[in-house]
């Protein structure tokens, strides 16, 4: 193996060793974050925005490639209230509510409303690595080239991940929690009064 070879292949391994740091049950870059610690990380303020029916303009329209190479698009979901969260793998507060949103995600299955992550910076093998590591089973675009950060755009500030979305069954934006969800009962009742908007 050539010294170049050796090289990247040890690069991909701590690369991998870092993102699956969260198998431990303790995850160095998430309890910093959660101690304060930003090591100049920017992120939203977990404020919570909510969006009157009437003031929620536009369905969103996307399109995009998972992690495992198919395609999804705003077509898959119309009918159901659709929560989308912009993350990657390295992000402190995106590792940090990584087992609310799985555990949210799980909660609310037959129920109505489905999760779809958005990958902004990562490699497909990085995505996935994430998911299995915290045991996440919802689908994430890799969007590698802006399309769909491109798609919600004037809903999310560009420097804002993570930031989750509530959409509508309609596909508009009812409600957006900027930076990390603090509160997981929080975006549970968000969830919620969405699905109840069509009872």
């Amino acid at each position: 193996m050539s010294r170049r070879s050796l090289r990247l292949a040890l690069v991909g391994l701590v690369s991998l060793g870092l993102v699956l740091t969260g198998c431990s049950g303790s995850d160095p870059l998430a309890d910093q974050y959660r101690e304060g610690s930003g090591k100049g990380y920017i992120a939203g303020d977990g404020s919570v925005t909510e969006i009157a029916a009437d003031d929620r303009g536009e369905s969103v329209v996307f399109d995009g490639t998972l992690e495992d190479g198919s395609t999804v698009s705003s077509a898959d979901y119309a009918g159901e209230v659709l929560v989308v969260n912009f993350w990657y793998a390295s992000c402190a507060p995106c590792r940090a509510e990584a087992p609310d949103l799985k555990k949210i995600s799980e909660e609310f299955a037959d129920q109505g409303a489905s999760f779809l992550g958005v990958n902004v910076r990562d490699q497909a093998a990085s995505a996935i690595a994430f998911n299995q590591s915290y045991e996440i089973s919802y689908p994430s675009v890799m969007d590698d080239d802006g399309g769909m950060q491109l798609a919600f755009s004037g809903k999310i500030p560009p420097n804002a991940v993570p930031t989750t979305l509530v959409l509508d069954s309609s596909g508009r934006v009812a409600a957006r929690i900027l930076g990390q969800v603090n509160s997981p009962s929080i975006l549970a009742t968000l969830i919620k009064d969405t699905i109840a908007e069509d009872g």
